[in-house]
């Protein structure tokens, strides 16, 4: 089966389709009348002989043996986004957009520290992506990322910044209400309210199974959102475990003392090996590397 370069190009509408669910939201996301994206597909499944995508009243769902083009043209996507940040003719070596992967619970010292950052060298852009779900910086979802899991893949440099360590906090109105002393002791556990977080990541086990193996039983509350926890536990929702860094620079909440030590977590900058050369990456790496020094220390 021969296919063109137009057939290369209607896979960005497949991908369109398959994100948004209809060709009309397709269409918009990509400013194109709703015709335009049907006929698109219908060149694209003429081109291959195949049905991709299923249509009904209730809107588009792409064909499972269509689902392979659709992982294609993620990857195309990517590499020419970052072919974009790596190109354009720019005169400073440190001009470009540098996108960063950071889970939620760094998305407010990374925005600090890099504010600082561009205030000295405004020829960088920034690109920061909060998430849960880590991008894949193999294929160059993102230049730069920070994690707390460590990486197995073959392309990726990836760098020890040192270990955040954790506290357990809870709000002063639960502290009064619930735990005069602010201290927890061996058996107080069962009786109190824990705010957990949800998601699969070895760090969020990690503190979990500390607390369960403790005794605690009742997590009232759970996210995966950061910003949902910290906002839960200043109200009062019950104890929570959060990194010292975050925790000490919250006005409402106190820090519970126990008497076993807590756990900490080593935190990885990770990015793609094609990279260790470029510029305004080593800036950013060397800038991130500084903030987490200054405000967690090596560890």
């Amino acid at each position: 089966m021969d296919i063109d370069t137009q057939t290369w190009d209607n896979l960005r509408v497949l991908l369109a389709v398959h994100r948004h669910g209809s060709f009309l939201a397709a269409g918009r996301a990509l400013g194109a009348s709703t015709s335009t994206v049907a006929r698109r597909i219908e060149a694209l499944e003429s081109a291959l002989g195949s049905t991709l995508v299923h249509r009904s009243s209730a809107g588009t769902s792409i064909e499972p043996d269509a689902l392979r083009l659709v992982a294609l043209a993620e990857e195309l996507e990517h590499g020419l986004q970052a072919v974009r940040r790596d190109t354009g003719g720019h005169d400073s070596k440190l001009a470009g957009t540098v996108r960063l992967s950071v889970g939620d619970g760094f998305v407010r010292a990374v925005t600090q520290g890099l504010a600082e950052f561009r205030r000295k060298h405004p020829e960088t852009c920034i690109e920061l992506m909060a998430e849960s779900r880590l991008a894949d910086l193999a294929r160059r979802e993102a230049d730069i990322g920070l994690r707390t899991t460590r990486t197995e893949s073959q392309v990726l440099v990836e760098r020890r910044l040192g270990a955040l360590h954790l506290g357990l906090y809870a709000a002063q109105s639960y502290v009064e209400r619930r735990l005069r002393g602010a201290r927890l002791r061996p058996g107080d556990f069962e009786r109190h309210d824990f705010v957990g977080h949800s998601g699969p990541s070895p760090r969020q086990k990690q503190t979990e199974e500390w607390l369960v193996a403790r005794g605690a039983k009742h997590f009232p509350f759970r996210s995966n959102s950061m910003l949902a926890i910290v906002e839960a536990t200043e109200r009062g929702q019950g104890i929570t475990m959060l990194a010292e860094v975050v925790g000490r620079e919250l006005d409402r909440v106190v820090r519970i003392e126990v008497d076993d030590p807590l756990p900490s977590v080593d935190v990885w900058l990770v990015y793609h090996r094609e990279l260790r050369q470029v510029p305004r990456i080593r800036a950013v790496v060397a800038a991130l590397e500084a903030l987490f020094h200054e405000r967690v220390g090596a560890g």
